[in-house]
């Protein structure tokens, strides 16, 4: 019997729980019951408008107490432009790892991370890799490419006006590009990809935007080009969209794993026989075993990259330090390279084709996010490229102490001395 037959009879079965199938189903019918009161909206904070927000939920103001605590509400206008529906500020436990040494194109120094996660061992493993790298002599970080796509889209009536509208289009290149540059006064279109699928053409336009992770610059920007060509073409579409989800945003696609969005970036470290041991309790050669085996794991599952875990050092460096959170999605693909060289030490490599990432602009002035980013000496202009190789660095350090775990055998004990507090089962 097929497994997954056997997984929908089961869940069934959980489902039902003594219920008749015509009582559940009446259970997923649509309610026309007048639904609860709506939560006022907006993106303007007061204290009164908070307040009609919060009577809204039948709640003990202990609930509420921790969300928003008094002392707080004197700077909520903070938050003014980074919220809508504001209600209070959830606390993330920050931590310290490091230092990571970073011998950079643009990153050059010792760095230490701030990392926001509730996962415990998350940062004792950061930290444990970036140590590590750092008495190797640091990792060598090079920034590669960069860029940021938004991809419109545009309908027509039959193929053969596609591709008329796209000879416009290829002629009208320095118009298109003095539009959406107007938008902005960072941001540059580099290049204009063209993909017709049937009547339908595809736009990819991708932008240097600077110090900002610039997603919000590239759309205002196209939004522009397109009022521009609408405007002038003579092939009128029947209809299009500002983002046709061709250009890879908040998700994993083979198209970005092979270009780049945001800032490709590789990073590389050689780590002597002895460190490895003395450090990660196991050989180099057994890492490669590891990594070996790991990488045919990832080919038969079907992921995009082999890699470990680069999504947990990046979601808790960008929830410290006011990134797109989301763009893990996109930012967290890649590859990790482990070999034995002649001499026995350890050949580790991380390439990261999608970070997303900013130190200007979005969540990187507020507050805590600023401090993290002071804690880095990477907030504001000029220190976006850093901030990329930085990243970088702090993936080789994951796959680094993750592997080195795994090849040890400690993986499953570290996890249970931090997280449990117990070095045994209970």
């Amino acid at each position: 019997m097929p497994s997954d037959f056997t997984h929908a009879k089961d869940l069934i079965g959980q489902v039902l729980n003594g219920q008749s199938a015509t009582e559940l189903s009446q259970r997923l019918e649509p309610s026309w019951d007048a639904p609860a009161a709506k939560v006022s909206s907006g993106a303007h904070i007061t204290p009164e408008i908070v307040e009609r927000r919060w009577k809204r939920l039948p709640l003990p103001p202990e609930v509420r107490e921790p969300l928003l605590p008094p002392e707080d509400l004197p700077n909520i206008t903070t938050y003014q432009h980074n919220i809508e529906n504001f209600i209070g500020i959830a606390k993330v436990p920050l931590g310290l790892a490091g230092p990571l040494r970073v011998n950079g194109l643009f990153a050059k120094g010792d760095y230490y991370l701030p990392l926001a996660t509730t996962e415990a061992a998350l940062v004792a493993s950061y930290h444990r890799g970036a140590c590590l790298l750092s008495q190797a002599g640091g990792c060598s970080a090079m920034l590669l490419a960069e860029g940021v796509s938004r991809s419109p889209g545009f309908a027509f009536a039959t193929a053969r006006d596609a591709g008329l509208f796209v000879a416009w289009l290829t002629e009208n290149l320095d118009a298109i590009r003095q539009a959406a540059e107007a938008t902005t006064h960072h941001g540059q279109l580099s290049d204009l990809r063209i993909t017709i699928e049937g009547n339908h053409v595809y736009l990819l336009l991708d932008f240097y935007t600077g110090d900002a992770s610039g997603q919000n610059m590239a759309t205002i920007a196209t939004e522009a080009a397109c009022r521009l060509i609408i405007e002038r073409t003579p092939v009128q579409p029947e209809y299009f969209f500002v983002e046709a989800n061709m250009s890879g945003d908040k998700k994993a696609s083979a198209q970005s794993f092979l270009s780049v969005r945001g800032k490709k970036v590789t990073a590389e470290a050689v780590i002597p026989a002895e460190l490895v041991e003395q450090m990660l309790h196991t050989s180099p050669a057994k890492m490669v075993d590891y990594w070996r085996m790991s990488a045919m794991g990832g080919v038969l599952s079907g992921t995009i990259g082999v890699q470990g875990h680069y999504a947990n050092g990046l979601a808790a460096l960008y929830l410290a330090c006011g990134q797109d959170i989301a763009c893990i999605a996109e930012s967290a693909v890649g590859i990790t390279r482990f070999e034995v060289k002649g001499n026995g030490s350890l050949y580790a490599a991380v390439t990261l084709p999608n970070l997303m990432v900013g130190t200007v602009g979005g969540g990187t002035g507020l507050p805590t996010q600023r401090a993290c980013l002071e804690i880095l000496g990477l907030h504001g202009q000029g220190k976006a490229r850093a901030l990329a190789e930085v990243c970088a660095g702090l993936a080789l350090a994951g796959e680094l102490s993750i592997i080195g775990a795994l090849a040890a055998g400690e993986f499953t004990r570290a996890h249970r001395k931090l997280a449990r507090g117990k070095e045994h089962t209970e």
